[in-house]
């Protein structure tokens, strides 16, 4: 396959994207087109991505409502 197929393949839009087989395979395909540096981009802004769901995902302290004063 040329490089110049691989990247229409990857590039056009396709229904079994949304399996979970037809994703693994775009997920591959994506990963013969990048470089080694734009690897290295992508695992740096998914391990971001993953502290700050981690972040959001930690419980707060707990806060007492205020009460009303009686008035």
């Amino acid at each position: 396959m040329t490089k110049k197929a691989l990247h229409k393949l990857c590039t056009t839009p396709d229904w079994r994207w949304g399996t979970s087989e037809g994703a693994e395979l775009h997920t591959l395909l994506l990963g013969l087109l990048c470089t080694f540096r734009e690897k290295l981009e992508w695992q740096e802004s998914a391990e971001t991505l993953a502290r700050n769901l981690q972040a959001g995902r930690r419980p707060k302290k707990a806060t007492m409502p205020r009460r009303l004063s009686a008035q």
